[in-house]
């Protein structure tokens, strides 16, 4: 039998290695509703590097301490003025190092079954369990904890929610490696600037010793990987899709699948994507007369409908299906790709689960597709506006027991951390931000368009998703 727990080395803090000269940074109004979300914990599995531990310390505390030169909001603290305001002092006070041991366990051992549950033993990779973001205020705003495995090794950083979004989280983690692997510059500047619509004079009233989180943490609760293939996810969106212009969406989404920035390309300034299916189309004389059903938004239909009928829910129940959309390129103008900070929101869509259930899964798709089409410039400003005039810290949990909420995106770079000895066999989170509904979605390691969900549901439900006919049949085996 594995033991299940870890033993810490050493805990210290890493200080930039040059002072910070930026100003504070107020939190903005995606900031500000994080403040009762847990701290961020995401990590990277690999086998064990080809030098000893105690070198790959000193490479790493050395690396990070150049990191945060680069990210002065990480080694700073939350502070809040006689106004209510609350800003990122980048004060250099440091984020927390921690080494732990694990050489009892094997990276087999946290990979788990071929079943797709996910060890308990991950929880133990990652600082800050439990921790609201309100207590930056008191603490540091990241710890990066490295754990020693017999055949392997797994860094697992936490950071502040009120503080970063998966895109900052994964510029910073992105970052980190690049400069641990040997480069002498970065690649990928974040941009700091405060002087969007996002900043706004609202004020969050708080409770004295701030607040909690907005779910239950001790509800019973399954976890799995379900793992999507290239191939099972062309086949999904092509049914969805009732596809039938040979695949030339399909295509140029793939090949447009790390890049949702706006670029200038030969026919003006569009996206990647959409220049690419436009010369696709012309060279072809092929057209869509519909509005097209992503990837993504056919795995979130075969979810929702899995889910709905797991949870065995009356016909007359309002189901909500969550996702976070980026709004970085939404607001006009445009915030920088690399704009640090939270610059999400979140889009509700709504059906009644007999709706969800009796039609079909391109009937679930178009309600998911016509939310995100028209989430634009003017209605991000109109959910600033809502927020101004109520504002509240995100309500995050599954109130009604008809809830699921989609977070992260395998569009994510999660898998770009190579930290001098190869890429990462795992992506994987800690114990943050769980409840019943809530779903992650990671790129697959093979990379290609595959992609990961991480499901956390109650036992029950899982056990039901986990027998639906419909939803497993594009669920890998491996």
């Amino acid at each position: 039998m594995v033991s299940r727990s870890f033993s810490v080395v050493s805990k210290s803090t890493v200080f930039p290695d040059q002072k910070s000269a930026m100003a504070d940074l107020k939190l903005s109004v995606s900031d500000l509703p994080m403040i009762s979300c847990h701290y961020i914990q995401k990590g990277v599995l690999f086998t064990k590097p080809p030098f000893p531990i105690p070198n790959l310390i000193s490479l790493l505390k050395q690396s990070l301490s150049r990191t945060l030169t680069h990210f002065p909001p990480l080694a700073g603290r939350l502070t809040t003025d006689a106004d209510g305001y609350v800003y990122i002092t980048c004060n250099d006070a440091g984020a927390d190092f921690i080494q732990s041991n694990g050489s009892h366990i094997q990276v087999r051992d946290l990979l788990g079954s071929d079943d797709g549950n996910v060890p308990e033993l991950f929880k133990g990779c990652f600082a800050f369990d439990g921790m609201v973001s309100y207590q930056g205020h008191f603490g540091a705003l990241l710890a990066v904890q490295v754990t020693e495995l017999a055949d392997g090794v797994f860094i697992g950083c936490a950071v502040n929610h009120a503080v970063t979004d998966g895109t900052s989280f994964w510029n910073f983690f992105n970052t980190f490696a690049e400069l641990s692997r040997g480069a002498t510059r970065i690649s990928r500047t974040p941009d700091f600037s405060r002087d969007s619509v996002l900043i706004s004079p609202a004020v969050l009233k708080l409770p004295a010793g701030g607040p909690n989180v907005t779910f239950s943490g001790d509800a019973p609760v399954r976890e799995r990987i379900f793992r999507f293939t290239r191939e099972s996810i062309l086949k999904l969106k092509a049914k969805v899709n009732n596809n039938d212009n040979g695949g030339i969406d399909t295509i140029a989404e793939l090949m447009g699948k790390h890049s949702n920035d706006t670029l200038k390309f030969p026919d003006g300034k569009l996206t990647p994507l959409s220049w690419l299916k436009k010369v696709i189309s012309r060279e072809t004389n092929l057209t869509n007369s519909t509005a097209e059903i992503s990837s993504f938004q056919s795995l979130c239909a075969l979810l929702w409908r899995g889910i709905t009928r797991a949870r065995k829910l009356p016909a007359s129940k309002t189901t909500t299906f969550r996702m976070a959309v980026n709004c970085r390129h939404r607001l006009e103008p445009k915030l920088d790709p690399l704009y640090f900070g939270n610059a999400i929101q979140s889009i509700p869509t709504y059906a009644l689960a007999g709706d969800v259930l009796s039609k079909d899964l391109l009937w679930c798709a178009e309600q998911l597709n016509k939310n995100v089409m028209a989430h634009d410039n003017a209605t991000v400003r109109k959910y600033v506006e809502a927020w101004e005039r109520d504002p509240r810290c995100f309500p995050l949990g599954n109130v009604d027991g008809a809830m699921i909420t989609m977070g992260s995106s395998p569009r994510f770079p999660m898998y770009d951390n190579n930290f001098g000895w190869g890429r990462p066999v795992a992506v994987r989170s800690g114990r943050a931000n769980k409840f019943d509904g809530k779903i992650s979605a990671f790129p697959g390691q093979e990379g290609g368009g595959s992609v990961d969900l991480e499901v956390i549901l109650a036992p029950e439900t899982m056990a039901g998703l986990e027998t639906d006919p419909e939803f497993m049949q594009y669920v890998s085996n491996n």
